[in-house]
């Protein structure tokens, strides 16, 4: 890609790519939870919700994995990993179409596997830039649309007669050729360049050693933020996965292209706040302003629930507006906070390290969130379950978000300072 591309047009294009790449992806992770699987399901659990815990379950493993593979990986095997692990995504749906009992739940986990490693890789091309929370807010805005468009796509499928243990394998194959040419053509964006390097540090591959002194300097903080991120995916992983049976129980009952009328809103007003927030150049105000819309969003969701329970607003309006919140929370985590984050604190190394961590954790919460749901509170209906869930979730999460700010503004404070006595910054090992 020539120089004359850089700047804006650069930016342009790199977001463009990674929003379809991920959106594509999307194709081979979601597709299946539009149906309803309505057969028994085993150990104790309903069809829908086992084949959604062994997805999760793979997805969640694939996180762990990641934080060696993905923070480790060279710039020149980042392409061939990502289509890699999306053909075998798309092989294991092959497999839930054509496998029996279990082995649908074996090929739905080995889905997950692969696919929990796209998001860290897309992400390695765009942080570490002085545009970065721009990049990253578009490309984060590729899940929240995607999740309501396959769905829609993958539920016009069954309308139109494929079976729906064939949906899943044939939404991927629509999907597949517009995410390799979109890989492909993001594999050319150039790496940062010596502003963005000055302005956000270097982002060098993170090794074993690099990734402990990083947990062992920001310990405090990781505890809180990760313990507001497993309640927090949970949250999101749950409202995805179970829309269908939510807008439902409000009354909203197979509307045409339901989802992507929700979520479209929802991805445009977090582009636009999320978006804002990278004309913030100071590093501390930057990671603080970061933190203060992550805190509202959460709060946003207890006060739309409320406003659900007292009649003030319609269901569609609550989904819209539980969503709202949650995603401006949750799109700094998966993106861009960890890259204030080293960038405030002079740590060098790359965010992604961090990003695959939090998911590592906050997936498990998803599943912890289904197990309990389903074995524990099984007379609960889903939206009773859900709505609760939300009201906790609010209070805690605020609470752990405003306590991770302060101890955050105070490791930037200390690395402000020890910059400009002239101290060297502190070491990554």
């Amino acid at each position: 890609m020539s120089a004359a591309l850089r700047g804006w047009r650069l930016n342009i294009v790199a977001s463009c790519l990674a929003f379809v790449t991920y959106f594509c992806m999307y194709g081979f992770r979601k597709p299946f939870a539009a149906a309803t699987y309505e057969t028994t399901g085993w150990l104790g659990l309903d069809a829908k919700t086992a084949f959604v815990t062994s997805q999760v379950l793979g997805y969640t493993l694939s996180k762990f994995v990641g934080i060696k593979w993905v923070s480790e990986v060279s710039r020149a095997a980042r392409l061939r990993l990502l289509i890699g692990l999306v053909l075998l995504a798309e092989i294991a749906l092959l497999g839930f179409a054509v496998l029996p009992g279990l082995g649908k739940m074996a090929s739905i986990f080995l889905n997950g596997l692969p696919l929990g490693m796209i998001w860290g890789l897309v992400v390695r091309y765009l942080e570490g830039r002085r545009s970065s929370e721009l990049l990253l807010a578009a490309l984060s805005c590729s899940f929240i649309v995607a999740s309501g468009a396959v769905k829609d796509t993958a539920r016009w499928l069954l309308d139109a007669g494929v079976p729906e243990y064939w949906m899943p394998a044939l939404t991927g194959l629509i999907f597949l050729p517009p995410l390799a040419l979109a890989a492909k053509l993001l594999d050319r964006v150039p790496d940062p360049d010596s502003s963005d390097v000055a302005e956000r540090e270097a982002r060098p591959a993170m090794h074993a050693r690099e990734r402990r002194a990083f947990a062992t300097r920001f310990l405090p903080g990781l505890l809180l933020l990760l313990g507001v991120y497993l309640g927090l995916t949970a949250f999101r992983d749950y409202r995805d996965n179970y829309g269908v049976e939510l807008f439902e129980e409000l009354g909203y009952a197979r509307e045409p292209a339901l989802f992507s009328r929700t979520e479209l809103p929802v991805a445009a007003v977090v582009l636009l706040v999320l978006g804002a927030s990278s004309g913030v150049r100071d590093r501390v105000r930057g990671l603080l302003t970061v933190f203060g819309v992550m805190t509202a969003g959460l709060a946003s969701i207890g006060a739309a629930t409320f406003a659900l329970r007292a009649g003030w607003i319609s269901g569609q309006i609550w989904m819209i507006g539980i969503g709202l919140g949650g995603y401006l929370a949750y799109v700094p985590f998966s993106s861009f906070l960890f890259d204030r984050i080293m960038a405030a604190t002079r740590f060098a190394g790359t965010a992604v390290f961090a990003v695959n961590l939090a998911d590592a954790v906050g997936y498990s919460g998803s599943v912890g969130m289904l197990l309990f749901k389903d074995l524990l509170a099984r007379d609960t209906s889903r939206l009773l379950f859900f709505t609760n869930w939300s009201y906790v979730l609010s209070v805690l999460g605020s609470t752990g978000l405003l306590l991770a700010a302060a101890y955050f503004w105070r490791q930037a404070r200390h690395a402000s300072l020890a910059t400009h006595r002239g101290e060297a910054a502190p070491p990554r090992a």
